[in-house]
C-alpha cells in the first residue's frame, strides 16, 4: 500500500505547477493533502477529483486557508470530516479528515503554526493537548492507523538544519520536541532526560531511514532550498500494531519538482 503526504500551500497553485500530472505516474493508494486553500466550489471537477480515485476534501470556514484532502484507490468505508465534540474550532480550521478501510484508518492533519503570532502558538498548544485523548482512544480500539500530514514540529536535531538557531522558534520549542517525544516514546537528552509514558506511534520515516538532512520542508526566504537549509515536519505517524508492516527503502521525499514549500513524502506499507 503506497501513501503520499504532501503539504500543498494552497491546491490550485499545486496543481498548476503540475502536481497532479506527478502523481498520475505514482500509482499510489492513499494521497493526503493539507494547506488546501481553497472552498469546496473552487475545486470541482479536474483536476481536483482524479480519475481512479475517490475525493474528499475539508475545507477552511476561513477563505484561501488551511484545509485537507484525501485521494483514495478504493473506495473507503467511511469518512470522517474533522475530529468532532470538543474540536469546533478545529474543525472550523479544516484540519483533520480521516478514511476507514476495514481496520486500517488513514488521515490527514494539518497541524497549527505558531509562528504568526503568540496567540496562534498558544491555540497550537491548546490543539496537541486535547488531540492527547483522541490519540489514546486510537490505540486502545486496536486500528490500524496512519496519520499523515504537517505537524509543524521537527523533532531531533537530526531533522532540521538550522537547530541552534532555531530552539526558540515555533516548530522547535522544547515543548513540542518534548510532546513529540511522548508521541513516539523517545527523545533526545537537551529535549527531556526522561519521556512521560509512550502514546503508541511511531514515525515511519524514521524507522527505516536513519540519514540526516532529510527535509520536507525549505523557507521561501533566502537561500533555504538551494543551501538545503530545511525542516522534517512532514510524518506518517504509525499505530505500533503497523511498526513491523513499514517497507524498507519505500521512504522517498520527491525534490525533483517543486509543487510548494513542501516535498511530497511517500512511504510504502506491507498490507
Amino acid at each position: 500500500m503506497k501513501v503520499i503526504s504532501i503539504n500543498v500551500n494552497g491546491i490550485r497553485a499545486a496543481a498548476r505547477k503540475g502536481m497532479y500530472d506527478w502523481l498520475q505516474t505514482m500509482d499510489a493508494d492513499v494521497v493526503c493533502l493539507q494547506e488546501l486553500k481553497a472552498q469546496p466550489d473552487q475545486i470541482e471537477g479536474a483536476p481536483y477529483h482524479p480519475e481512479g480515485y475517490y475525493t474528499y476534501f475539508h475545507s477552511a470556514e476561513k477563505k484561501g486557508y488551511s484545509g485537507v484532502g484525501l485521494h483514495c484507490r478504493h473506495e473507503p468505508d467511511a469518512v470522517h470530516v474533522g475530529l468532532g465534540d470538543g474540536f469546533e474550532d478545529v474543525d472550523a480550521e479544516g484540519r483533520y479528515i480521516q478514511a476507514d478501510f476495514g481496520d486500517l484508518s488513514v488521515v490527514s492533519l494539518y497541524m497549527p503554526s505558531g509562528s504568526s503570532k503568540e496567540e496562534r502558538q498558544v491555540f497550537k498548544y491548546d490543539m496537541m493537548a486535547r488531540f492527547e485523548a483522541r490519540l489514546a482512544e486510537i490505540i486502545a480500539s486496536g486500528r490500524k492507523t496512519i496519520i499523515c500530514g504537517d505537524w509543524n514540529i521537527a523533532h531531533k536535531k537530526a531533522d532540521i538544519k538550522n537547530w541552534r538557531g532555531n530552539q526558540k522558534n515555533s516548530g522547535f520549542l522544547p515543548e513540542e520536541r518534548q510532546w513529540m517525544d511522548w508521541l513516539f516514546g523517545e527523545s533526545e537528552s537537551e529535549t527531556s532526560e526522561t519521556v512521560r509514558g509512550n502514546a503508541g506511534f511511531h514515525d515511519a520515516f524514521r524507522l527505516i531511514n536513519q540519514e540526516v538532512e532529510q527535509y520536507t520542508w525549505w523557507s521561501n526566504r533566502g537561500q533555504a532550498w538551494a543551501n538545503n537549509t530545511g525542516w522534517r515536519i512532514d510524518y506518517h505517524v504509525i499505530s505500533d500494531n503497523l511498526k513491523d508492516k513499514v517497507v524498507p527503502g519505500s521512504a522517498h521525499i520527491y525534490k525533483d519538482e517543486r509543487f510548494s514549500d513542501h516535498a511530497p513524502l511517500t512511504i510504502e506499507y506491507d498490507l
